[in-house]
C-alpha cells in the first residue's frame, strides 16, 4: 500500500489576471479551487493513474472540512488528523499575464496529541508499504519530524520516499530512503554547484546517492529529467515538447507518475517513463493532469 503525508496542506485558490495594474481592482478572467500540498498531488496522480493511496497529514477548521470533501469527491482514501482549533491554509496561485506569483498561508499549530495520532496511525504501517514524506514542515511542528516519522516506520520495512531540500533531505539520508526527488536547483544547493545540464545532474544524483539514498530522481523542468538507480543503472531523457501553461504540482507529478510505473511495471525504467510523463503532462496543463494526457505522452517517450 502506498502513504502520502502532508503535513501541511492547503486549499489553493489559483487565479488569472490579464492585464493587470498594481494598486487597482483587478477581475479574474478564470479561477480554481482544488486541494493543495505535495503528498496530496501524488495521491492525485496516483489515483488517475489508477493506482490507490492513502493522503494522511493534518488539517482544521472550515477548509479542513473543505479539504476533505475534495479528496472524498476524487474518491482519494484520507485519514488526516482534524484539528478543530486550526485552520487549513489557504494558498493563492496569481496566473498574471505570463507570470506566476504565489502567496502561501502559514496552516495550522499542531499540538503534541495531534501528533501522537498521527504517529498512531503510522504504527499501522506494514513491511513494503510505501510512505511518500512531501512538502514543508509547519513551524509548529519540529523541523526534524520527517526523520522522526522515518526511522518510526522504517523499523518496519517501509520504503520511504522523500521529496525536501536542505537539511530536511540531508538529515534523511542517513535511513537510506528507497528514492529522493530533489529539482536541479536543490540538488545544486546541497553542494555548492550550478546544475544547469542533464550530464551534471547526474554526476551530483550520484554523490548523493552515496550518501544514503537508494535511488535519485532529478527533475530539471524544461530540461528534462535524470534517475539515479540502486542497481547501477541510469536514464536520462529531455523534457517532451508543449506549451508550459502551469508549473505548479509539475514535480508532484513526476513524483506520483514514478510511483505509479514502478508498482505497475516493477522496473525503473518505465517508472521514469512515467514520472515524466506525469510532470510534463501537468506543465502542459492548468491544474494537475489527467490520466489521457499523462498516457498521450507517455506511449510517445523513448529515453536516450
Amino acid at each position: 500500500m502506498i502513504y502520502t503525508i502532508t503535513l501541511n496542506p492547503a486549499v489553493d485558490y489559483t487565479v488569472k489576471v490579464e492585464n493587470y495594474r498594481a494598486g487597482e481592482v483587478n477581475r479574474t478572467s478564470a479561477e480554481n479551487i482544488t486541494a493543495g500540498g505535495k503528498g496530496i498531488n501524488v495521491s492525485v496522480i496516483l489515483s488517475r493513474l489508477g493506482t490507490e493511496s492513502t493522503a494522511l497529514g493534518f488539517c482544521g477548521g472550515f477548509t479542513g472540512k473543505m479539504l476533505l470533501q475534495m479528496l472524498d469527491d476524487m474518491e482519494i482514501e484520507n485519514d488526516f488528523v482534524y484539528i478543530p482549533d486550526g485552520m487549513t491554509r489557504i494558498n493563492v496561485k496569481l496566473n498574471i499575464d505570463s507570470s506566476e506569483t504565489e502567496i502561501n498561508g502559514m496552516g495550522c499549530n499542531i499540538d503534541e496529541e495531534s501528533i501522537e495520532k498521527l504517529y498512531h496511525r503510522l504504527d499501522e504501517l506494514k513491511k513494503n508499504d510505501f510512505l511518500v514524506l512531501a512538502g514543508s514542515v509547519p513551524k509548529s511542528l519540529p523541523a526534524d519530524i520527517y526523520v522522526t516519522i522515518a526511522e518510526r516506520v522504517k523499523r518496519r520495512g517501509v520504503n520511504i520516499i522523500i521529496d525536501a531540500s536542505g537539511e530536511l533531505l540531508l538529515k534523511s539520508l542517513e535511513l537510506k530512503p528507497f528514492l529522493i526527488k530533489p529539482n536541479n536547483f536543490e540538488l545544486g544547493e546541497i553542494f555548492g554547484v550550478k546544475i544547469d545540464s542533464r550530464e551534471k545532474a547526474l554526476e551530483y544524483a550520484k554523490k548523493i546517492q552515496k550518501m544514503g539514498a537508494m535511488n535519485v530522481l532529478v527533475s530539471l523542468a524544461g530540461k528534462g529529467a535524470v534517475l539515479v538507480c540502486s542497481d547501477g543503472e541510469t536514464f536520462s531523457s529531455p523534457a517532451p515538447k508543449g506549451y508550459v501553461k502551469n508549473s505548479v504540482g509539475a514535480g508532484d507529478s513526476m513524483l506520483g507518475g514514478f510511483i505509479h510505473g514502478y508498482m505497475k511495471y516493477e522496473n525503473f525504467s518505465d517508472a521514469f517513463r512515467f514520472g515524466i510523463s506525469a510532470g510534463s503532462a501537468t506543465a502542459f496543463s492548468e491544474t494537475l493532469a489527467e490520466k489521457d494526457e499523462i498516457m498521450n505522452i507517455f506511449h510517445k517517450l523513448s529515453l536516450d
